[in-house]
């Protein structure tokens, strides 16, 4: 993916991650559009950052994704990358159904169901574009879990493998699929994570994004540094190891 000259539509984009990666892609002068669900919170962000293009959209919601897009494709005719931000996270205790089912269904719609429909209501456009991008979010809590969240780790864990078989389906076409895989990131994600010395600021994790951007145009996954202890824990023979270190299990 290309650093700049790009129209990008980032659905979920009205704070952390999203918000920062938007702003960061704008200021190396790309056409940007975030979504998001509250139309006043979306008036605040263009007020603050003119150039910056605002649509309504509610991931949940099937027709919100068609009419959103409708709306993002008629306005940007040259969208040519796709950014499938939107997620929430809940901790969960899965002892009794009555706790947990609730908070696990939102999460599966919110972070697996929202990409493939984001997906479907973009992909026949972007297989106009002559160079056309999907970025799809992950996390490195697809490939080690977190006790705490487990609806989250699985749907993390789909996205990424949706990830490699859009890839190979759609390497006859102009599309390529990137996958952005953030370690823990100081974002408003779970509550308090916004202050956590543990996870990354999220200054610095944007700027090594971009950097890896530009460096690495290539490459088939985003990885800051931070996230390879989670990544690759398996590949490297000490998967027990990272889990329970992640878990607060570890004797050492």
């Amino acid at each position: 993916m290309d650093i700049t000259g790009n129209t990008l539509f980032i659905p979920g984009a009205t704070s952390g991650i999203g918000l920062a990666l938007a702003l960061a892609l704008k200021d190396r002068g790309n056409t940007v559009i975030v979504g998001g669900r509250r139309t006043e919170l979306l008036e605040k962000i263009a007020a603050a950052h003119p150039g910056l293009g605002t649509v309504r959209i509610d991931t949940t919601d099937p027709a919100s994704i068609q009419a959103a897009a409708k709306d993002v494709i008629a306005r940007y005719p040259e969208l040519n990358v796709l950014v499938t931000m939107a997620g929430v996270m809940r901790v969960e205790d899965w002892h009794a159904p009555d706790t947990f089912l609730e908070s696990a269904e939102n999460v599966v719609t919110t972070n697996v169901l929202g990409p493939i429909r984001l997906i479907a209501a973009f992909v026949e456009h972007l297989r106009t574009r002559p160079d056309a991008t999907i970025v799809t979010v992950s996390s490195g809590l697809a490939f080690t879990p977190l006790k705490v969240t487990p609806s989250y780790n699985a749907s993390k864990a789909a996205i990424h493998m949706l990830s490699e078989s859009l890839r190979l389906q759609l390497a006859d076409t102009s599309v390529k699929v990137v996958e952005l895989v953030p370690p823990s990131v100081q974002t408003d994600l779970l509550p308090g994570q916004a202050e956590n010395e543990h996870a990354m600021p999220l200054g610095e994790f944007v700027a090594e994004v971009m950097t890896l951007l530009e460096t690495r145009p290539d490459d088939r996954e985003i990885q800051v540094e931070r996230v390879k202890f989670l990544r690759y824990g398996e590949a490297r023979g000490d998967y027990d190891q990272v889990v329970a270190t992640l878990n607060g299990t570890d004797p050492h």
